[in-house]
Formats: structure tokens, sequence, C-alpha cells
């Protein structure tokens, strides 16, 4: 077991899940301390990394594309204090982060964790229901129902309908993106046979969001959507005469057996793990371990 403990939270990593829990800092962003503690398992992860800074280092997981629906919906443009996969690490435990860094590693190693798009959610997203006040409206959902209601500060033009609710079979689409600079931000539904796309601000699929302290959650709304929706993977286009990837088995379908490993693909593991035992990547047990790990399967 590896753990880092920080005022900007704790990571807990297992051998098989990390428990990103955050801190009670005050630099810890609104939208980790609602999200809460976050149990990841290493499958959905593409890699880690620390990096050392003059006064403090960041810890950073990379999770593999389509593994988590609040990445999926907020397109990575979660600032740094929001961002639930970064951990402030200050100086004195640089040491700690760095075995962190190389516990993780190594298992993604031993376990031969692609870092290949998944064709599925492994993180569940937000739970349900849950409302959020922020910009010109409030968006609630309830796993089966969006409903948007605006404030003094909506546009009438928007607001002259009253509340809008959205059924799930309804949305194909969510998009969150944050203010920036002088640009207003918006959490939009795009919806069947709806007209147009135009401005958030005139939008009644869409809450605009100005920069102020809780526009960040909208962010909650959106993944919690994203989540229920179908996969991306499950739609996306062929690319250059390679399939698509494959969408999650129908219910009561047996997903097919994967295909016996290649005699000569294990080989090349072998001389993959040599090299990195001679480079000091792997240390003496751990290369021990994972060439038995081989040689069982040829």
């Amino acid at each position: 077991m590896a753990e880092i403990i920080q005022k900007d939270g704790s990571w807990v990593f297992d051998g098989d899940t990390l428990r990103l829990t955050p801190g009670r800092d005050k630099n810890v962003g609104l939208l980790r301390r609602t999200l809460g503690e976050l149990t990841v398992p290493l499958q959905a992860l593409a890699g880690v990394s620390f990096e050392q800074g003059r006064k403090a280092g960041r810890l950073r997981l990379r999770l593999r594309e389509g593994a988590d629906p609040l990445l999926q919906a907020t397109g990575g443009r979660l600032t740094e204090p929001h961002d639930p996969y970064q951990l402030v690490v200050e100086s004195d435990r640089y040491g700690v982060a760095e075995y962190f860094t190389d516990e993780v590693r190594n298992a993604l190693l031993l376990d031969q964790v692609s870092s290949d798009p998944v064709p599925g959610y492994l993180l569940p997203g937000p739970s349900v229901p849950l409302s959020v006040a922020a910009g010109d409206g409030s968006a609630s959902f309830d796993g089966e129902r969006v409903r948007l209601e605006w404030n003094w500060k909506t546009e009438d033009a928007k607001s002259a309908a009253g509340a809008r609710v959205l059924a799930l079979a309804e949305i194909t689409a969510v998009e969150w993106q944050p203010a920036a600079g002088l640009e207003n931000g918006h959490l939009r539904f795009v919806v069947r046979h709806a007209p147009a796309k135009t401005p958030a601000k005139y939008d009644p699929n869409a809450v605009e969001l100005w920069g102020f302290k809780k526009d960040p959650l909208m962010a909650l709304v959106a993944a919690a959507v994203q989540a229920r929706l179908p996969h991306p993977a499950a739609s996306a286009p062929a690319v250059d005469g390679l399939p698509a990837l494959p969408g999650p088995p129908e219910a009561g379908v047996a997903p097919a057996p994967a295909p016996e490993d290649d005699h000569d693909a294990l080989l090349r593991r072998l001389r993959e793990l040599g090299e990195l035992h001679r480079a000091g990547v792997l240390t003496d047990e751990e290369f021990t371990r994972a060439k038995q790990a081989v040689l069982k399967r040829m």
C-alpha cells in the first residue's frame, strides 16, 4: 500500500484502486469538496506523474479517455483547485510522492494496463439527485429529468416560457464551458430536433455562467447526465478503415472471450521487462514477479 497525506488531500493506493480524498485546506476548490472521495480503479488510469517545484510539487493522474464522465463532460477544462486528479505536495514530502508514483507505475506495468480509450465508463459519476444554482439559473437532475429554472438576471426572451424540463431520452449531449476572461461560460443540453444553437444567454436549454464561485458545481450536473447517456465510444465512427470501439455488451449477452496471447508477443514482453530491469525501473523482486507472470501464460 502507498499513501500520501497533505493539506490539499490524501491519496491511498492499495494495488487495485486509488482512493482520492480532498483536504480541508482553503485552497481546495468547491467542486472537489462537494464531489468528496473518489475511488478510481487501476484499469481507469493511463498514467501518473510527479512534478517538483521550488515551494510545492504536484501529483497528477492521467485517466484513459472515456473512463470518467466528469472528464468527458468538462473536456479537460477543470482548473487546478477543482481538478480531483491533482494533488499539491509540500516540498518535505517529495520522497513520499516519488514512492507513490513508482508504486502506481509498477502496478500499471505489472497488470499491463493499456492507455487506450475505453468503451465504457469505469467511474460512476456524481450521485443524484442534485441541484446547483449559478449564473442566470439553476439546474436539477434526478436521474431521469433535467429541470432548468431561471432567476431575476435571466434574459426575458429565455425566461418567458418558464421552467424547462428535459427528459433524459431527449438529450443527445451535454456541454460544460467555464467562463474565461471576458467570455462567459455555460452548461448546455443538446436536445433532439432543437433549432440551431444560440448564445447561452438566450438558449432555453442552457444556463449561462459568469465566472462566480459556484460555476464549477454545474460540472457535477453535466457529469451526472453524461454518465447516463450512451458512451461516446458506442457511436464513434471508424477512422482510416479501423472499426469503431465496441459499446458495452447487451444485457444477457456474454462478451466474446479475448484471444489467447500470441507467443511472439509474450517473448517481446519478456524482452521489455529485461530492458526495464537493466535500466533500473524494476527492482529484482518486481522483475522476477513480472517474468513469472508472463512465463505462466506461455
